[in-house]
């Protein structure tokens, strides 16, 4: 017997001594568990496999015994000759099995069954004690060569207060390939990088999380200056990685990047001259003082709320989706806490025109979808899969989920009026709606068919009688400052809005298999987020102030994945209406957006798109917005606004008509520098501020004279310039 097989015996029977017992929920149910047999992609399946189903991942055991004992007359258990039994034949494969060999013949786990069906298949008794808690050692570790692997130990904690060694009943789910975890519990390294594994005994999970890197001899950290608490967890991470944080980007760096992840607009050239001209120590913070208190601010982060609560004309319709965009404005340019917001939209009804909050639930048509999109939007999680079954991938269990959903059974509408354009269309809506709780109405499990007690999240059933408020009481709960999830979230979201990256990522899931990358700097960003009153502008200042994020792109660690670390700025496209509107501004000329006053930006449009009578088809500006990501509103999730460059987008900064209509047009930019008969070097240089925050370089001046010399018409030269300008990636890119 190899050195392997003997410590994995060894810990099989230090698990389960062989004069014993052997349970059937503790063993058994953990041995089909860990050997993949009620996986999804296994017996675990809806239908089940060659006849034979469990439940999904062991979330049923009176029915895995069931199965096991007495379906199909209890053939696939032999009392007499247990080795013969077909739930040994099949997993060892000494009979054929289309899943393949899940343990050997000689494993401590074929020998465990023996025991159990030798000793009758026994059931457990109803008392028997629970799995309360799972530990793993170690938790985290960073290891670096020679160091190529680590032990995993699982300890179980019980109801009885017992505890018990679980390692060799344990499951382990790496995040990735970077690691392989062999049958003792080992975890080799594959690759460098960090990764997560999920460790999972029953309906017990814990995650350990590992970085494996260079040696790096020469490594030498670089004592940098720490702005605030935000540095001193990110470099500390740094630091025990052995990378290094990039250095500070450029002035014209700085003004481009935070006035785009502020207000979503570009500096102006004259903006960017007196940035660059100020000599004072202090000129960022006093920069970023500015842009958190100008009006725009509201109208951006009013943007990626409405992405979030699904502000769109077909369910609101048009009045419904301006004044709803109205209040959310409102509420961020008056710095309203978000914990107060959140309240207000949970708990709202009445009109959708009369009280703009009841728009929350005019898109949100059943139970379910309240559910799911009130737990994705505020608590940060995808609540899902637990729909039909227990998380996979979460330790939320079917019950919780229709708990949390029942908080909302009793919310329904009465439609004043609906003039929709499209008669077979059930989901258009237009007129008002009247949103209203019903005295009564429950939700039934789905198994057991009883009415469901609503239940928080993670706590015990909430105290509820039929005259309770459940919607005030569950907005609540979600705005008490000890929430476990809502500050958590917005901090971090927060973060991934200004930074490019969720300290959790992506930034509405949060699950115990999808770890923060820095948890002490998350736990840190929610305790600043809470003690200053769930305040949007404080924490937008906090995070603009740190050295972190005022990091250059450049990386300082050459063939090293330092971007889940924040150690250097995270390059990426501008959004639809920030493109958009930079567009607009460069050139000087803005398109029009049928049904709102001229000069309206994309990012003030309170919903998808433009108002349009009917059979009028879409603008070139609101096709622009559509083929450049605009989300269409149907999800609670930001995932829906898309980045991938296409070469639908390709087309249309190149041949597409808005841009080439913008720039040929007489009172733009261009046109007004030309009639003021400015120099060539003055018009390049405003038109790069405008476009790039910088003056152009010696080599950009000499292409552009080149150009002009040879030019015979020369705003036909100055409008290649300018389209040059606009296709650039520095353009397009926010650095």
């Amino acid at each position: 017997m190899n050195r392997a097989a003997m410590l994995l015996l060894g810990l099989f029977c230090a698990a389960s001594p062989a004069d014993s017992k052997v349970s059937f929920q503790h063993d058994v149910m953990a041995i089909l568990s860990r050997a993949g047999c009620n996986s999804g992609a296994c017996h675990g399946n809806l239908n089940g496999k060659g006849g034979f189903k469990l439940s999904l991942r062991g979330e049923n055991p009176q029915a895995d015994y069931l199965a096991l004992t007495r379906d199909m007359l209890g053939r696939r258990l032999n009392f007499h000759r247990p080795e013969q039994s077909l739930l040994l034949a099949k997993a060892t494969m000494t009979t054929a099995h289309e899943g393949g060999q899940r343990f050997a013949p000689t494993s401590s786990e074929a020998a465990l069954l023996r025991r159990w069906i030798a000793a009758g298949a026994p059931n457990d008794p109803p008392s028997l004690p629970r799995p309360v808690q799972l530990h793993v050692t170690p938790t985290s570790a960073i290891l670096s060569d020679p160091t190529a692997q680590v032990q995993l130990r699982v300890q179980a904690r019980f109801s009885d207060g017992r505890e018990r060694d679980v390692t060799a009943l344990a499951c382990f789910e790496p995040s990735g390939l970077a690691v392989r975890i062999d049958a003792t519990a080992t975890v080799h390294r594959v690759d460098y990088g960090e990764t997560s594994i999920l460790v999972r005994y029953l309906d017990q999970q814990a995650v350990v999380r590992l970085a494996f890197i260079p040696q790096r001899v020469d490594y030498v950290w670089k004592e940098v200056p720490e702005v605030n608490f935000i540095d001193r967890h990110v470099f500390a991470r740094l630091r025990a990685l052995r990378l290094y944080p990039a250095d500070v980007c450029s002035d014209e760096e700085f003004i481009r990047r935070s006035t785009l992840d502020t207000i979503g607009l570009l500096p102006t050239p004259k903006e960017v001259r007196d940035f660059l001209a100020d000599p004072s120590p202090d000129k960022r913070t006093k920069w970023i003082e500015k842009l958190v208190g100008r009006s725009e601010f509201a109208d951006f982060w009013a943007l990626k709320w409405s992405d979030l609560l699904r502000n769109e004309e077909k369910v609101l319709d048009t009045r419904g989706v301006q004044v709803f965009h109205d209040w959310i404005r409102r509420a961020i340019h008056e710095d309203r806490p978000l914990n107060e917001f959140a309240r207000e939209l949970i708990a709202s009804r009445g009109s959708t025109y009369a009280q703009p909050a009841a728009n929350y639930y005019r898109a949100l048509r059943d139970p379910y979808s309240r559910a799911e999109a009130t737990a994705q939007v505020f608590l940060g999680l995808r609540l899902q899969c637990a729909k039909c079954h227990n998380h996979p991938f979460d330790r939320w269990t079917q019950s919780d989920y229709h708990q949390f959903a029942a908080f909302f059974a009793r919310v329904d509408y009465r439609i004043v009026e609906n003039n929709r354009r499209d008669k077979l269309d059930s989901h258009e809506f237009v007129g008002e709606q009247i949103v209203f709780l019903k005295r009564e109405g429950e939700l039934k499990h789905p198994v057991t068919g009883k009415n469901l007690v609503p239940k928080f999240l993670g706590e015990d059933s909430a105290r509820i009688d039929d005259n309770t408020d459940r919607l005030s009481l569950l907005a609540d709960w979600v705005a008490r400052s000890d929430n476990p999830f809502f500050a958590r979230t917005q901090a971090n979201r927060v973060w991934q809005h200004l930074v490019g990256r969720g300290i959790v990522d992506p930034g509405d899931d949060f699950r115990d298999s999808n770890p923060p990358s820095n948890p002490e700097l998350l736990d840190a960003l929610q305790r600043e987020f809470v003690a200053n009153g769930f305040r949007l502008k404080h924490l937008v200042k906090t995070i603009l102030r740190s050295r972190t994020y005022q990091l250059a792109s450049r990386s300082a660690n050459p063939g090293r994945d330092d971007e889940p670390q924040f150690a250097r700025a995270i390059v990426r496209p501008l959004q639809a209406e920030q493109l958009l509107d930079a567009i607009a501004q460069v050139v000087g000329s803005a398109p029009r957006f049928q049904g709102f006053p001229a000069g309206t930006r994309a990012g003030q449009l309170p919903g998808v798109g433009a108002q349009r009578r009917r059979g009028q088809g879409a603008g070139d500006a609101e096709k622009f917005l559509a083929v450049f990501g605009k989300p269409v509103r149907s999800l609670s999730c930001e995932c829906e606004r898309s980045e991938e460059t296409t070469l639908a987008r390709a087309f249309q900064l190149i041949t597409g008509p808005l841009l080439h209509r913008l720039l040929a047009r007489e009172d733009n930019r261009l046109g007004k520098l030309l009639a003021e008969n400015r120099s060539n070097d003055e018009i390049l240089d405003e038109l790069y501020l405008a476009a790039l925050s910088r003056l152009p370089t010696e080599r950009e001046r000499r292409g552009a004279a080149d150009l002009l010399a040879r030019a015979e018409d020369r705003r036909a030269a100055w409008e290649d310039v300018l389209w040059a300008l606009l296709n650039s990636k520095e353009f397009l890119l926010r650095r």
